[in-house]
């Protein structure tokens, strides 16, 4: 653990208040001592003038459960102040794990369709060397180092799926099976799991719903039932309202389900801020309300920034989820060769033309040429740079078939870049001030061929503060810092205070940047070689510390890896120590 004195900032200490100078000490890797003129005690100085101290940043919703064990060094995440991530979102988790391979198999299945995320390296790099979520995090611990603190949900997914085996996909529990689930939930909680999180949004490639979509109303209750004895804990669930559009309908059930118990709810898209959204907001915003005055500690969850698709024949499971399963017959073919052939077929053409026509959902990027960008050619054959629907209407195409031929041309790796979709600033701002929603969202660790995720908590400094003046620079802080913290009952970080973890952000705010996209051929193709990912230059953070470790400075990653798993059990207690 670090020891460091930072001086002549201003902080920006992460409750809302208005930054003030001081100078901030770190003794064994936590906070001891915030004041103006601290002198030295034989530690390290840094010098932060010009700058400002702020609690290191929470990223609230990532997906490296899986990459980390192959890109320990989270790149960029150190870059862009990051001190803490959360993992297990959405439904997925890599525990529990059932004792059959073919069960163990549809995990990996699960997270490499639904984030993106290569096949082959789950085999590669993952042990695999546990059953339960205790098991996990012991193997863990004990397995990778990375740089930033970790906290992970136990996902509904795996957990049907470790109860059930394969049969998880196909029908409702039994009262065995359910208390199965139940214990290992139990199992979970009771080793630091930050709870439970679901899914009631997605369908795999083969349409066939999520495993969690089966689940009655039984098993939500004994589920919830084990989650009553752990009240530090939050249950998270993803609903659709984005393209199915039966959120309100997910949230009148689980109004149902929680009502009386004392659990709290993170609704990831829980108050939809896209455009295209707008019919079913209305719907959503009573639904929240009435769940709220039914005494439920809803929490919606929100991203700052707008989703935008990379179509890629490779690894993309966009084309599945605007409701399109002939485009994904492409990136289902394993050789190029393969998606060649199918991309020039006449009969694959016109079903592909069919199913754009009648089938993708009309706010997809199929639906909407216009915003489809032709920016990245394998061979540099072009054109480049215009729009699908240009490229199409000067050919005389329909738009599958100009996009199949443009890939013909310029190679399969190439890929099509869909501008974000239009969003509503004004309610994402409202969001960010109320004090009970969860935001930096980012998906960071997942759809590595789609986005990069990390680094977009920078956008929060650059757009909402510097640029509109929508936020200031106190609230841009809270959002990623203290009330994440809050959230998650991670008591002892997100504030600069004695007493608080030594995980800090110094940044020059003149400096910050919210960076492009770039390639980086660093990502395993599980055929011995590599693959590109989507990354970005730092942003960059003056200095990142974690538990008072320095893992950005100098404009570069430092290579070390301090990062603790974390959970609310843990957290309390160490509150608990540190008050005494």
């Amino acid at each position: 653990m670090g020891d460091i004195l930072i001086r002549n900032g201003t902080v920006v200490d992460g409750t809302g208040a208005k930054p003030f100078a001081a100078d901030v000490r770190i003794t064994s890797g936590m906070i001891s001592e915030v004041g103006p003129g601290l002198e030295p005690r034989g530690e390290r100085v840094f010098d932060a003038s010009g700058c400002h101290v702020s609690p290191g940043f929470i990223e609230s919703h990532t997906h490296y459960d899986a990459s980390m064990w192959w890109q320990p060094d989270l790149d960029p995440l150190p870059g862009y102040g990051a001190t803490t991530m959360i993992l297990g979102n959405c439904g997925f988790s890599m525990a529990p794990l059932h004792k059959s391979q073919a069960a163990r198999d549809e995990v990996m299945g699960i997270f490499s369709f639904f984030e993106d995320i290569p096949l082959q390296p789950f085999k590669e790099h993952v042990s695999w060397d546990w059953n339960t979520w205790s098991e996990y995090r012991t193997s863990f611990e004990k397995r990778l180092k990375v740089p930033l603190n970790y906290a992970s949900f136990v996902g509904h997914i795996p957990l049907r799926l470790a109860a059930m085996g394969v049969e998880a996909w196909d029908r409702a529990a039994t009262p065995e099976e359910i208390a199965v689930m139940a214990d290992l939930l139990d199992d979970a909680l009771a080793a630091g799991a930050l709870g439970l999180s679901d899914n009631m949004h997605d369908h795999d490639g083969n349409d066939r719903p999520v495993p969690s979509l089966l689940a009655d109303d039984a098993e939500f209750t004994a589920l919830f039932d084990v989650m009553d004895r752990y009240p530090h804990t939050c249950y998270q669930v993803i609903v659709d309202t984005f393209m199915r559009m039966n959120g309100p309908a997910n949230l009148k059930r689980l109004e149902q389900l929680l009502t009386g118990r004392k659990i709290r709810v993170q609704i990831a898209g829980g108050v939809p801020t896209l455009f295209f959204q707008a019919g079913i907001l209305p719907e959503m915003q009573k639904s929240i309300q009435s769940m709220r005055d039914a005494g439920i500690d809803v929490w919606p969850g929100y991203a700052h920034v707008s989703p935008s698709s990379t179509l890629s024949l490779f690894k993309s499971l966009i084309f599945a989820q605007s409701n399109d399963y002939v485009w994904h017959e492409v990136v289902l073919a394993e050789t190029p060769d393969e998606k060649r052939r199918l991309l020039g077929d006449p009969e694959w053409r016109a079903r592909a033309r069919e199913s754009w026509d009648t089938q993708a959902w009309d706010h997809s990027p199929l639906k909407n040429p216009q915003d489809l960008y032709l920016l990245d050619s394998e061979n540099g054959t072009g054109p480049i740079g215009g729009t699908l629907l240009a490229y199409a209407e000067s050919r005389g195409q329909h738009r599958s078939d100009a996009m199949a031929d443009w890939i013909l041309e310029n190679g399969t790796m190439s890929t099509v870049h869909m501008a974000p979709f239009p969003k509503d600033e004004a309610l994402t701002v409202a969001l960010m001030r109320d004090p009970k929603t969860v935001g930096n969202i980012s998906d960071a660790g997942a759809h590595l061929q789609m986005l990069c995720g990390g680094g977009e908590n920078a956008l929060l400094l650059t757009q909402y503060v510097r640029d509109e003046k929508s936020l200031s620079l106190e609230e841009a802080i809270h959002v990623m810092t203290g009330k994440i913290a809050e959230h998650f009952f991670l008591h002892d970080r997100g504030v600069i205070a004695p007493g608080k973890r030594g995980d800090i952000c110094v940044f020059n705010f003149d400096e910050v940047q919210r960076r492009q996209m770039e390639k980086t051929w660093d990502m395993p193709d599980g055929k011995g070689g590599t693959t590109w990912r989507f990354t970005r230059k730092a942003m960059p953070a003056r200095l990142t510390l974690v538990n008072g470790v320095p893992t950005f400075e100098n404009g570069a990653y430092t290579g070390a890896k301090p990062g603790q798993f974390l959970s609310p059990a843990n957290e309390q207690a160490l509150v608990a120590e540190a008050a005494e």
